[in-house]
C-alpha cells in the first residue's frame, strides 16, 4: 500500500501531468523549460545522495523506521501541495519556488522509500522476495492508474478547456488560469494522506537487537567501515554500480517522457495522460508477471531483459518525430508516430516496473541483511550519486543542440553501460552476506 500512496507523485507530477505542464505553460518555452526541469532534478537527486546512507545506518542501530518514513510524508505531501501556486508563464520568483517545491517533494519521495524497502525482508522468506515486490510494485502502478484517471476525467484540462470526458474542471477551478491542471499537486498529497494509512497501521518496524545508547555514533562508525569494505564485496559493488548508471537512465525516460510528448510531437496534457494510462495498465501487469519471474528464475535475468527492451525504446523514440520514425520519413499528418510513441509507452510502463521491482530484491540479496536499511541507504547513494548525470546530459545535449529529440540520446550510452556492468553481479550475493529467512513471515 505504501507503492499505491507514494506512485502518484511519479506518474502525474513527474511524468504524465505536471512536468509537461510545467515544461510548456509556466517555462518561458519548452526547450528551456526542459533545460532548467534537469537541473532541478539534477540538484535534488545530489541532495538525496548526500544523506540517505547516513540516515540509513543510524536507521539500523535506533530503529523506528515509521517515525523517520512519518517524517519523509510531510516533506512529500508539502512539497507536493506547494505546486498549485505554478501558474502559466509564471514570474521568475514563483518559477524558482515551484522547482524548490517539487524538489522538497522528491526528496521526501526518496527518502521514504529507502526506509520502506529496507522493511521487505522481513515480510517473507526468501523465495517470496521477488513476489512481495513484484506485487506491490504492480499495485503502485494500479494506483497511479487510477489518480491518473480521476485527474483526466474531472481536473486536467485541454486547450479547449474541458477534461478528457468532455467536461469543465470540478470544484469550479478556472480553466484558463489552468486550476484544473495544477491540482495535481493537492490532489497527489491527499491521496498519499489517505492511502498510506494501511502502511502504518499494518506494517510493524522489523525488531532492533542492538541497544539504543550510543546508536547514531555505531551508525555512523558501522557505515564508515561498510564503505570501507566495499570494493572488496565484488558483486555488491557491481551491482551498485551497474543499477547507477540504468535507474538514472530510466529516471530520464519517467522525467522527460511526457516532456518529450508534448515537445516533440505537439502532444496535450490529454493525449500525455492517455498515454500514461497505457503505460501504468501494462506496467501493472508486467511488474506482476515480472515478480513471478524474478521468484523463479532470480532477479538478474529480468534487470538484463528490462534494461534490453529499454535501450531499443529509446533508439525508436530518438528516431522518431513528426516526420519520421526509426528514421524513416513519414507522409506529413501522418498518424503512426503517435502509434509507435504509445507502444513505447506501453513497453516503458512494463519494463520500467519490472526493472525496479526486480532491482530492489536484487539489493535484499547482495546486502548485510542485519544492514538493510544502511543497505538500501548506499543503494539510494548509487541511484542518485550520479543521478544529475541522465538529466544533466539531457539538459546539455538539448541546449547544445536545439533539440528535445537528440537530448535524450544520452539515455542510450547509460542503459548499455549499466547493461555491461551487471555481468559482475553475483545473482545470488556473496554467500557470506546471504540474507536468511525470517523465522515467521
Amino acid at each position: 500500500m505504501f507503492d499505491w500512496a507514494n506512485q502518484p507523485y511519479n506518474i502525474l507530477l513527474l511524468t504524465f501531468i505536471f512536468a509537461p505542464y510545467f515544461t510548456s505553460s509556466v517555462a518561458p518555452d519548452p526547450v528551456s523549460g526542459q533545460a532548467i526541469w534537469g537541473w532541478m532534478l539534477a540538484i535534488s537527486g545530489v541532495l538525496t545522495a548526500i544523506c540517505a546512507p547516513i540516515l540509513g545506518a543510524i536507521a539500523d542501530n535506533t530503529g523506528h523506521k515509521r517515525r523517520w518514513i512519518l517524517f519523509w510524508s510531510f516533506l512529500y505531501m508539502g512539497g507536493a501541495s506547494a505546486l498549485w501556486w505554478a501558474v502559466p508563464d509564471a514570474d521568475q520568483t514563483t518559477l524558482l519556488l515551484v522547482l524548490v517545491a517539487f524538489a522538497v517533494g522528491m526528496v521526501g519521495l526518496e527518502y521514504g522509500i529507502v526506509f520502506t524497502n529496507s522493511i521487505l525482508p522481513s515480510l517473507g522468506t526468501r523465495a517470496d522476495w521477488g513476489r512481495i515486490s513484484g506485487t506491490g510494485w504492480a499495485l503502485g502502478y494500479i494506483g497511479g492508474l487510477i489518480s491518473l484517471f480521476i485527474m483526466l476525467a474531472l481536473l486536467a484540462e485541454n486547450e479547449a478547456g474541458v477534461t478528457l470526458i468532455g467536461i469543465a474542471p470540478v470544484l469550479s477551478l478556472d480553466p484558463e488560469m489552468r486550476e484544473g491542471t495544477r491540482a495535481v499537486g493537492p490532489f497527489t498529497a491527499l491521496w498519499y494522506l489517505v492511502f498510506v494509512i494501511p502502511f502504518f497501521l499494518w506494517v510493524k518496524d522489523p525488531a532492533v537487537t542492538r541497544p539504543a545508547r550510543g546508536a547514531v555514533k555505531r551508525g555512523l562508525r558501522e557505515l564508515a567501515a561498510t564503505l570501507r569494505a566495499l570494493p572488496a564485496r565484488r558483486s555488491l559493488f557491481a551491482y551498485l554500480g551497474a543499477s547507477m548508471v540504468y535507474r538514472d537512465a530510466l529516471n530520464g525516460i519517467y522525467a522527460f517522457g511526457g516532456i518529450y510528448a508534448a515537445g516533440v510531437l505537439g502532444w496535450s496534457i490529454i493525449q500525455i495522460g492517455i498515454f500514461g494510462i497505457l503505460a501504468a495498465a501494462v506496467g501493472a501487469v508486467g511488474c506482476w508477471l515480472g515478480g513471478k519471474i524474478d521468484a523463479r528464475l532470480g532477479p538478474k535475468p529480468v534487470i538484463a531483459v528490462c534494461i534490453t527492451l529499454l535501450i531499443a525504446v529509446c533508439i525508436v523514440i530518438v528516431g522518431t518525430d513528426r516526420s519520421m520514425v526509426l528514421f524513416q520519413p513519414v507522409a506529413a499528418g501522418s498518424g503512426l508516430p503517435d502509434v509507435v510513441f504509445y507502444l513505447c509507452g506501453a513497453i516503458i510502463g512494463a519494463a520500467g516496473g519490472s526493472l525496479q521491482s526486480a532491482s530492489r530484491t536484487m539489493l535484499v540479496r547482495q546486502a548485510d541483511p542485519d544492514r538493510m536499511t544502511e543497505g538500501f541507504g548506499l543503494y539510494a547513494l548509487s541511484g542518485k550519486a550520479l543521478s544529475f548525470v541522465a538529466p544533466g546530459l539531457i539538459a546539455l545535449a538539448t541546449t547544445a543542440t536545439g533539440s528535445q529529440r537528440l537530448g535524450v540520446t544520452p539515455l542510450i550510452f547509460l542503459f548499455v553501460l549499466g547493461l555491461v556492468l551487471l555481468l559482475w553481479v553475483k545473482a545470488e550475493g556473496e554467500p557470506e552476506f546471504a540474507s536468511p529467512s525470517p523465522s515467521s513471515p
